[in-house]
Protein backbone atom coordinates (compact mmCIF):
# COMPACT_ATOMS: atom_id res chain seq x y z
CA UNK A 1 0.00 0.00 0.00
CA UNK A 2 1.22 3.45 -1.20
CA UNK A 3 -0.05 5.11 1.50
CA UNK A 4 -1.89 3.92 4.32
CA UNK A 5 -5.72 3.94 4.24
CA UNK A 6 -6.24 5.39 0.79
CA UNK A 7 -6.77 2.79 -2.48
CA UNK A 8 -3.28 2.54 -4.58
CA UNK A 9 -5.05 4.71 -7.25
CA UNK A 10 -6.14 7.45 -5.19
CA UNK A 11 -2.63 7.52 -3.54
CA UNK A 12 -0.73 7.46 -7.13
CA UNK A 13 -3.36 10.35 -7.64
CA UNK A 14 -1.38 12.70 -4.78
CA UNK A 15 2.21 11.52 -5.60
CA UNK A 16 1.67 12.96 -9.35
CA UNK A 17 0.88 16.03 -7.96
CA UNK A 18 4.08 16.39 -6.19
CA UNK A 19 6.25 19.30 -7.85
CA UNK A 20 8.99 17.79 -9.31
CA UNK A 21 11.83 19.21 -6.99
CA UNK A 22 9.92 17.21 -4.19
CA UNK A 23 10.85 13.70 -6.20
CA UNK A 24 14.19 12.76 -4.80
CA UNK A 25 12.76 13.31 -0.58
CA UNK A 26 9.79 11.84 -2.08
CA UNK A 27 11.87 8.68 -3.01
CA UNK A 28 13.63 8.56 0.09
CA UNK A 29 10.08 7.95 2.10
CA UNK A 30 10.05 4.02 0.97
CA UNK A 31 10.80 1.32 -1.15
CA UNK A 32 7.47 1.84 -2.68
CA UNK A 33 7.46 5.41 -3.34
CA UNK A 34 11.10 5.07 -4.93
CA UNK A 35 9.68 2.44 -6.65
CA UNK A 36 6.71 4.16 -7.77
CA UNK A 37 8.19 7.50 -8.91
CA UNK A 38 11.21 5.86 -10.61
CA UNK A 39 8.26 3.50 -12.91
CA UNK A 40 7.84 5.10 -16.62
CA UNK A 41 4.41 4.86 -15.79
CA UNK A 42 4.59 7.56 -13.49
CA UNK A 43 5.43 9.79 -16.19
CA UNK A 44 2.54 8.94 -18.10
CA UNK A 45 0.46 9.15 -15.51
CA UNK A 46 1.65 12.58 -14.90
CA UNK A 47 1.29 13.63 -18.36
CA UNK A 48 -2.39 12.45 -18.94
CA UNK A 49 -3.25 14.17 -15.78
CA UNK A 50 -1.72 17.29 -16.63
CA UNK A 51 0.66 17.41 -13.79
CA UNK A 52 3.75 17.75 -15.76
CA UNK A 53 5.75 20.63 -15.47
CA UNK A 54 7.75 22.65 -18.49
CA UNK A 55 11.01 23.67 -17.20
CA UNK A 56 13.53 25.57 -19.10
CA UNK A 57 17.16 24.09 -18.47
CA UNK A 58 20.32 26.79 -19.48
CA UNK A 59 23.69 26.43 -19.64
CA UNK A 60 24.82 29.79 -17.73
CA UNK A 61 27.92 31.27 -17.12
CA UNK A 62 28.21 32.34 -13.71
CA UNK A 63 30.16 35.58 -13.66
CA UNK A 64 28.33 38.54 -15.70
CA UNK A 65 31.96 40.09 -15.67
CA UNK A 66 33.70 37.92 -18.39
CA UNK A 67 31.38 35.57 -21.14
CA UNK A 68 32.81 33.59 -23.60
CA UNK A 69 32.89 36.04 -25.93
CA UNK A 70 35.41 38.01 -24.04
CA UNK A 71 36.94 35.87 -21.90
CA UNK A 72 41.13 35.26 -22.44
CA UNK A 73 42.16 32.35 -23.81
CA UNK A 74 45.39 29.98 -21.77
CA UNK A 75 48.42 32.07 -22.41
CA UNK A 76 47.14 35.47 -22.15
CA UNK A 77 48.71 37.79 -19.82
CA UNK A 78 45.62 39.50 -18.57
CA UNK A 79 44.28 36.55 -16.88
CA UNK A 80 47.61 34.13 -16.35
CA UNK A 81 46.09 31.82 -18.40
CA UNK A 82 42.76 30.82 -16.52
CA UNK A 83 39.25 31.86 -17.92
CA UNK A 84 36.89 33.27 -15.90
CA UNK A 85 33.66 32.56 -16.69
CA UNK A 86 32.42 29.22 -15.39
CA UNK A 87 28.99 27.55 -16.07
CA UNK A 88 26.33 26.14 -13.94
CA UNK A 89 22.69 24.57 -14.98
CA UNK A 90 19.76 27.39 -13.99
CA UNK A 91 16.13 26.07 -14.52
CA UNK A 92 13.15 28.35 -15.30
CA UNK A 93 9.45 27.62 -15.16
CA UNK A 94 7.32 29.57 -17.16
CA UNK A 95 4.09 28.50 -15.62
CA UNK A 96 5.34 30.19 -12.21
CA UNK A 97 8.48 32.66 -13.19
CA UNK A 98 10.05 30.82 -10.56
CA UNK A 99 14.94 29.79 -11.04
CA UNK A 100 16.34 27.53 -9.35
CA UNK A 101 19.84 26.14 -9.99
CA UNK A 102 21.32 22.48 -9.53
CA UNK A 103 24.14 21.29 -8.29
CA UNK A 104 27.38 20.77 -10.78
CA UNK A 105 28.25 17.08 -11.35
CA UNK A 106 30.64 16.03 -8.44
CA UNK A 107 33.16 15.24 -11.13
CA UNK A 108 33.11 18.88 -12.40
CA UNK A 109 33.92 21.28 -9.59
CA UNK A 110 35.06 23.96 -11.83
CA UNK A 111 31.53 24.03 -12.98
CA UNK A 112 29.78 22.44 -16.64
CA UNK A 113 32.17 22.57 -19.59
CA UNK A 114 32.30 25.42 -21.45
CA UNK A 115 30.12 25.55 -24.93
CA UNK A 116 28.69 22.04 -23.76
CA UNK A 117 25.63 20.62 -25.35
CA UNK A 118 22.40 19.80 -23.56
CA UNK A 119 19.84 17.60 -24.74
CA UNK A 120 16.77 15.79 -22.27
CA UNK A 121 15.63 12.09 -22.64
CA UNK A 122 12.66 11.44 -20.31
CA UNK A 123 12.98 12.78 -16.95
CA UNK A 124 16.95 13.22 -17.61
CA UNK A 125 18.86 16.33 -18.41
CA UNK A 126 22.00 15.01 -20.74
CA UNK A 127 25.33 17.06 -21.07
CA UNK A 128 27.75 16.26 -23.44
CA UNK A 129 31.03 17.28 -24.54
CA UNK A 130 32.68 21.31 -24.19
CA UNK A 131 35.51 22.32 -23.03
CA UNK A 132 37.59 21.76 -20.16
CA UNK A 133 37.13 25.25 -17.93
CA UNK A 134 41.22 24.99 -17.01
CA UNK A 135 42.89 24.33 -20.30
CA UNK A 136 40.00 24.98 -22.97
CA UNK A 137 40.81 21.53 -24.26
CA UNK A 138 37.37 19.44 -26.06
CA UNK A 139 36.10 16.82 -23.71
CA UNK A 140 34.21 14.00 -24.72
CA UNK A 141 32.62 13.32 -21.07
CA UNK A 142 28.64 12.88 -20.67
CA UNK A 143 26.95 14.06 -17.98
CA UNK A 144 23.75 12.83 -17.01
CA UNK A 145 20.73 14.56 -14.26
CA UNK A 146 18.28 12.44 -12.88
CA UNK A 147 15.30 14.58 -11.82
CA UNK A 148 13.35 11.93 -9.96
CA UNK A 149 16.90 11.08 -8.08
CA UNK A 150 18.24 14.60 -8.08
CA UNK A 151 21.48 13.69 -8.56
CA UNK A 152 23.93 13.20 -11.36
CA UNK A 153 26.10 9.99 -12.90
CA UNK A 154 28.85 10.26 -15.44
CA UNK A 155 27.73 8.64 -18.80
CA UNK A 156 29.81 6.39 -21.34
CA UNK A 157 32.06 9.05 -22.95
CA UNK A 158 31.83 10.17 -26.82
CA UNK A 159 33.20 7.48 -29.15
CA UNK A 160 35.64 8.97 -31.96
CA UNK A 161 37.44 12.76 -31.99
CA UNK A 162 37.07 15.11 -29.72
CA UNK A 163 34.12 16.84 -31.09
CA UNK A 164 33.19 20.95 -30.53
CA UNK A 165 29.85 22.95 -31.75
CA UNK A 166 28.28 19.82 -32.40
CA UNK A 167 24.33 19.34 -33.09
CA UNK A 168 22.33 17.27 -31.11
CA UNK A 169 19.13 16.44 -30.10
CA UNK A 170 16.19 14.04 -28.63
CA UNK A 171 12.94 13.54 -29.87
CA UNK A 172 10.02 13.61 -27.24
CA UNK A 173 9.83 10.23 -25.68
CA UNK A 174 12.77 9.17 -27.20
CA UNK A 175 15.41 7.02 -25.39
CA UNK A 176 18.11 8.18 -27.15
CA UNK A 177 20.40 11.43 -27.88
CA UNK A 178 21.49 12.12 -31.14
CA UNK A 179 24.76 13.76 -32.36
CA UNK A 180 26.36 14.73 -35.77
CA UNK A 181 28.70 17.20 -37.34
CA UNK A 182 30.93 20.22 -35.27
CA UNK A 183 34.44 19.63 -35.48
CA UNK A 184 37.61 18.24 -34.51
CA UNK A 185 40.68 19.31 -31.96
CA UNK A 186 42.37 20.05 -35.57
CA UNK A 187 39.10 21.90 -36.59
CA UNK A 188 38.02 19.89 -39.19
CA UNK A 189 34.47 20.21 -39.83
CA UNK A 190 32.75 16.92 -39.65
CA UNK A 191 30.13 14.64 -40.97
CA UNK A 192 30.03 11.81 -39.02
CA UNK A 193 27.11 11.16 -36.72
CA UNK A 194 25.89 8.57 -33.81
CA UNK A 195 23.74 7.93 -31.09
CA UNK A 196 23.82 7.64 -27.44
CA UNK A 197 21.26 5.35 -25.68
CA UNK A 198 21.03 7.03 -22.26
CA UNK A 199 19.04 4.31 -20.49
CA UNK A 200 21.52 1.47 -21.51
CA UNK A 201 24.48 3.56 -21.29
CA UNK A 202 25.75 2.63 -25.21
CA UNK A 203 26.92 4.56 -28.21
CA UNK A 204 26.25 3.99 -31.61
CA UNK A 205 27.61 4.67 -35.18
CA UNK A 206 25.04 6.91 -37.52
CA UNK A 207 25.38 6.91 -41.51
CA UNK A 208 27.81 9.94 -42.33
CA UNK A 209 25.92 13.00 -43.34
CA UNK A 210 25.91 14.39 -47.41
CA UNK A 211 28.43 17.24 -46.31
CA UNK A 212 30.97 18.40 -43.25
CA UNK A 213 28.79 20.46 -40.62
CA UNK A 214 30.68 22.80 -38.12
CA UNK A 215 28.47 25.38 -36.09
CA UNK A 216 25.02 23.19 -37.02
CA UNK A 217 21.64 23.13 -35.22
CA UNK A 218 20.35 20.16 -34.26
CA UNK A 219 16.27 20.01 -34.19
CA UNK A 220 13.98 17.12 -34.01
CA UNK A 221 10.70 18.12 -36.40
CA UNK A 222 7.60 16.19 -37.45
CA UNK A 223 9.41 12.90 -35.84
CA UNK A 224 12.94 13.60 -37.85
CA UNK A 225 16.19 14.43 -36.60
CA UNK A 226 17.41 17.68 -38.55
CA UNK A 227 20.87 19.40 -38.82
CA UNK A 228 20.88 22.73 -40.06
CA UNK A 229 23.21 24.75 -41.33
CA UNK A 230 26.85 24.97 -40.69
CA UNK A 231 29.51 25.60 -42.70
CA UNK A 232 32.81 22.93 -44.09
CA UNK A 233 36.31 22.77 -43.44
CA UNK A 234 36.95 24.51 -46.52
CA UNK A 235 34.12 27.12 -46.47
CA UNK A 236 34.98 28.26 -42.09
CA UNK A 237 32.52 30.60 -41.53
CA UNK A 238 30.38 31.09 -44.32
CA UNK A 239 26.82 29.29 -43.21
CA UNK A 240 25.22 26.93 -45.72
CA UNK A 241 21.49 27.77 -46.14
CA UNK A 242 20.64 23.91 -46.33
CA UNK A 243 19.34 21.15 -43.98
CA UNK A 244 19.62 16.99 -44.06
CA UNK A 245 16.89 15.04 -41.99
CA UNK A 246 18.07 11.14 -40.71
CA UNK A 247 15.08 8.71 -41.55
CA UNK A 248 15.91 6.22 -39.10
CA UNK A 249 14.01 3.30 -40.57
CA UNK A 250 16.25 0.44 -41.39
CA UNK A 251 18.01 1.75 -43.94
CA UNK A 252 18.95 4.48 -41.98
CA UNK A 253 20.11 7.45 -44.50
CA UNK A 254 20.27 11.15 -44.38
CA UNK A 255 17.93 13.25 -47.12
CA UNK A 256 17.75 17.12 -48.12
CA UNK A 257 15.47 18.89 -45.87
CA UNK A 258 13.38 21.65 -47.91
CA UNK A 259 13.69 24.15 -44.75
CA UNK A 260 13.22 27.36 -47.60
CA UNK A 261 16.94 28.28 -45.95
CA UNK A 262 17.34 30.77 -48.40
CA UNK A 263 19.50 32.84 -45.69
CA UNK A 264 21.96 31.50 -43.90
CA UNK A 265 24.22 32.92 -41.10
CA UNK A 266 24.96 32.24 -37.18
CA UNK A 267 21.59 32.83 -36.77
CA UNK A 268 20.41 29.40 -38.20
CA UNK A 269 21.87 28.33 -34.81
CA UNK A 270 18.77 29.73 -32.89
CA UNK A 271 16.40 26.94 -35.11
CA UNK A 272 13.92 25.07 -32.20
CA UNK A 273 11.15 23.11 -32.72
CA UNK A 274 7.58 24.24 -31.43
CA UNK A 275 3.87 23.40 -31.51
CA UNK A 276 4.67 19.29 -30.44
CA UNK A 277 7.38 19.28 -32.94
CA UNK A 278 5.58 19.99 -35.61
CA UNK A 279 6.61 23.33 -36.44
CA UNK A 280 10.01 25.59 -37.11
CA UNK A 281 10.92 28.38 -35.50
CA UNK A 282 14.12 30.68 -36.05
CA UNK A 283 15.26 34.42 -35.52
CA UNK A 284 15.92 35.05 -39.24
CA UNK A 285 16.08 38.40 -41.46
CA UNK A 286 17.69 41.00 -40.76
CA UNK A 287 20.88 39.68 -38.81
CA UNK A 288 18.08 37.44 -37.12
CA UNK A 289 16.18 40.45 -36.16
CA UNK A 290 12.58 38.72 -36.40
CA UNK A 291 10.74 35.40 -34.83
CA UNK A 292 9.57 33.54 -37.71
CA UNK A 293 8.06 29.71 -38.28
CA UNK A 294 7.94 27.75 -40.87
CA UNK A 295 4.26 27.39 -41.65
CA UNK A 296 4.42 23.68 -43.21
CA UNK A 297 1.39 23.73 -45.27
CA UNK A 298 2.38 26.56 -47.13
CA UNK A 299 5.93 25.93 -47.33
CA UNK A 300 6.76 29.84 -46.17
CA UNK A 301 8.09 31.58 -42.87
CA UNK A 302 5.58 33.18 -41.66
CA UNK A 303 7.07 36.41 -38.83
CA UNK A 304 5.84 35.76 -35.39
CA UNK A 305 6.84 38.78 -33.61
CA UNK A 306 10.29 41.10 -33.55
CA UNK A 307 13.06 39.92 -31.51
CA UNK A 308 13.29 42.50 -28.83
CA UNK A 309 16.74 45.04 -28.83
CA UNK A 310 17.83 43.67 -25.66
CA UNK A 311 18.71 40.17 -26.48
CA UNK A 312 19.84 40.52 -29.67
CA UNK A 313 23.26 39.67 -28.49
CA UNK A 314 24.20 35.82 -27.93
CA UNK A 315 20.47 35.05 -28.78
CA UNK A 316 18.63 32.13 -27.62
CA UNK A 317 15.31 30.55 -28.83
CA UNK A 318 13.55 27.70 -27.06
CA UNK A 319 10.33 26.37 -28.19
CA UNK A 320 7.72 24.19 -26.50
CA UNK A 321 4.31 22.63 -27.48
CA UNK A 322 2.27 26.06 -26.31
CA UNK A 323 5.09 28.84 -26.09
CA UNK A 324 8.50 30.07 -26.92
CA UNK A 325 11.34 31.66 -24.91
CA UNK A 326 13.72 34.12 -26.28
CA UNK A 327 17.15 35.54 -24.36
CA UNK A 328 20.54 37.52 -25.01
CA UNK A 329 21.93 40.20 -24.05
CA UNK A 330 21.70 43.87 -25.43
CA UNK A 331 25.52 44.20 -25.56
CA UNK A 332 28.40 42.07 -24.95
CA UNK A 333 29.29 41.47 -21.46
CA UNK A 334 26.11 42.45 -20.53
CA UNK A 335 23.39 41.25 -18.64
CA UNK A 336 20.49 38.26 -19.53
CA UNK A 337 16.86 39.42 -20.67
CA UNK A 338 14.67 37.20 -21.70
CA UNK A 339 10.94 37.52 -23.28
CA UNK A 340 7.91 34.55 -23.33
CA UNK A 341 5.06 34.30 -25.78
CA UNK A 342 2.50 31.92 -24.97
CA UNK A 343 0.24 30.23 -27.48
CA UNK A 344 -2.77 32.70 -28.83
CA UNK A 345 -0.47 35.98 -27.61
CA UNK A 346 1.01 38.41 -30.30
CA UNK A 347 3.56 40.05 -28.52
CA UNK A 348 6.70 39.50 -25.59
CA UNK A 349 6.17 39.20 -22.12
CA UNK A 350 9.25 40.37 -20.66
CA UNK A 351 10.52 37.58 -17.63
CA UNK A 352 12.05 39.17 -14.66
CA UNK A 353 15.39 37.67 -14.53
CA UNK A 354 17.17 37.57 -10.76
CA UNK A 355 20.69 39.37 -10.48
CA UNK A 356 21.89 35.77 -9.67
CA UNK A 357 20.77 34.57 -13.23
CA UNK A 358 21.96 37.63 -15.22
CA UNK A 359 24.68 35.71 -16.88
CA UNK A 360 25.25 34.84 -20.60
CA UNK A 361 23.33 31.73 -21.82
CA UNK A 362 25.47 29.50 -24.57
CA UNK A 363 22.83 26.86 -24.32
CA UNK A 364 19.03 25.97 -23.84
CA UNK A 365 16.30 23.31 -23.76
CA UNK A 366 13.04 22.64 -22.79
CA UNK A 367 11.89 19.36 -19.95
CA UNK A 368 8.65 18.45 -19.20
CA UNK A 369 8.69 16.20 -16.12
Amino acid sequence: MLISGLPDDAARECLIRLPFSSFPAARSVCRLWKLEIDSPYFHCRRKAAGRTQRVIALAQVESTSASPTSAAKPGDSDTGGSPIASYHLALFEPATGSWSRLPSPPSLPRGLPLFCRLATVGNEAVLLGGWDPDSWAATDGVHVYNFASGAWRRGATMPGPRRSFFACGAATGAASVLVAGGHDEEKNALRSAMTFDVGADTWAALPDMSMERDECRGVWLRGRFHVVGGYSTAEQGRFSPTAEALDETAAARWDVAELELEEAGPWMRTCVAGGDAQRLYMCRGDGGGQVAALVEEAARWRSVGEVPADVRVATQLVGWESGLMVMGLETHGGTLTAYVMEKRETAWRKVAVPEEYSGHVHEACCIEI
